[in-house]
């Protein structure tokens, strides 16, 4: 069964997305997200003697964390609208998936890399955080960061630019 806590991750990572339907089943339980549609579910198998519960609720998926969906919608277009991003000689690192971007291992130890920082193909620049599992991308490029395109604790979408390096 889902920790409320866990459908509320799933809820914003889905909000903050692209996508409009999210289906996602283990062990017997499934939650199901619309964004047009607005159904949320969850069911669970049934064990013995109990039936199996369907809850479903018809609010907007936004509403369960207002206050965080329109401060993510008017931050990126001001990191987007910065004249370096149109440059064609620069690299980007994008992420791979959709997720929260972490420019550190740990809330107490330094960034992986910062703007002037040398990286190799195999240098990890940072962590993107998707369903509890933190992954680490490399830079895939050798080169000098130019910019961090997203600030620490951000979501991010498959695809998003993370970082703008000048390759050597």
């Amino acid at each position: 069964m889902f920790k409320i806590q866990e459908i509320r991750e799933i809820i914003k990572l889905v909000d903050s997305s692209s996508i409009d339907e999210f289906v996602y089943e283990v062990d017997g339980a499934k939650v199901k997200l619309k964004k047009n549609g607005v159904v949320v579910t969850e069911t669970v198998a049934p064990k013995k003697e109990v039936a199996a519960p369907v809850v479903q609720q018809s609010a907007p998926a936004a509403s369960v964390a207002p206050a965080a969906a329109p401060a993510k919608a008017e931050e990126a277009p001001a990191t987007a609208a910065a004249p370096v991003n149109n440059d064609p000689s620069l690299h980007k690192i994008v992420s791979p998936m959709v997720g929260t971007f972490y420019q550190s291992p740990s809330p107490d130890l330094p960034a992986y890399v910062k703007m002037g920082d040398k990286v190799g193909n195999e240098t990890i620049v940072c962590i993107v955080e998707a369903m509890k599992l933190f992954n680490e991308i490399e830079a895939e490029v050798q080169g000098e960061i130019v910019e961090v395109l997203v600030k620490d604790g951000e979501l991010v979408e498959y695809g998003q630019p993370l970082f703008l390096v000048k390759a050597e």
